[in-house]
């Protein structure tokens, strides 16, 4: 069995309340395809309120586990617990956009209008974050008509300002150059700041500026 326990530091992080402070827990985790094991008996649990960052080579298992907390996979043994009552949202490696739609129409959707209403700078809330990632004066452009690395941008703006408690993270700054990947990471640290995500990465520099690091166990036959 594969335990590992991630701790609060001595001091909470500032910015927005967690919500609901309990931890994402998960308990002898189970899951293979065929005769392959992806992982065994592993346990971990996600403090509320802190961004935890998942590494491991490729094909250890990082996406499938994200998939299965987020309920799109099903465990073949073991519980996830922490979630039940949790709203969630989540960027995946590859960009889940309406394509006929802009990038404004695409961020905005995620809330229903009488939320963005009652929300204080509704609209001038996306623009800015926009003008923050460098996608200034694309609002109204399609998504069709993007590069892939302002489609993941767009993406991820999407994901942060829909209503979450929990936030889930796949790969979300590859493929942007440096200077676009350090805007957007400082961006997204800072609207994250308090709130419990969980983030995959390939990247040891991401994971050091984003957050806690987690190794996945590579499970081996």
């Amino acid at each position: 069995m594969t335990k590992q326990n991630i701790h609060e530091g001595e001091k909470k992080q500032k910015g927005f309340p967690a919500g609901n402070e309990t931890p994402v827990v998960i308990e002898n985790l189970t899951k293979a395809y065929g005769e392959h094991v992806v992982f065994r008996d592993l346990s971990l649990t996600f403090p509320a309120g802190r961004t935890t960052c998942l590494m491991a080579p490729s094909g250890a298992g990082k996406t499938t586990l994200l998939r299965i907390l987020m309920g799109l996979e099903t465990p073949d043994r073991g519980t996830v617990t922490g979630l039940e009552t949790k709203r969630i949202s989540a960027v995946f490696q590859e960009p889940r956009l309406c394509e006929n739609l802009s990038a404004f129409a695409n961020i905005r959707m995620v809330r229903k209008k009488k939320l963005w209403e009652k929300d204080k700078g509704s609209w001038e809330e996306i623009s800015r974050g926009m003008q923050e990632l460098g996608l200034g004066g694309c609002e109204r452009q399609p998504v069709r008509e993007m590069s892939g690395g302002m489609r993941q941008r767009v993406a991820l703006l999407r994901a942060l300002y829909a209503r979450w408690e929990v936030l889930f993270l796949d790969e979300p700054f590859q493929g942007l150059d440096q200077e676009s990947r350090e805007r957007t990471m400082a961006y997204t640290r800072k609207l994250c700041e308090g709130k419990t995500v969980i983030l995959v990465t390939h990247s040891m520099a991401e994971a050091e500026q984003m957050g806690q690091i987690v190794r996945l166990p590579v499970c081996l036959m």
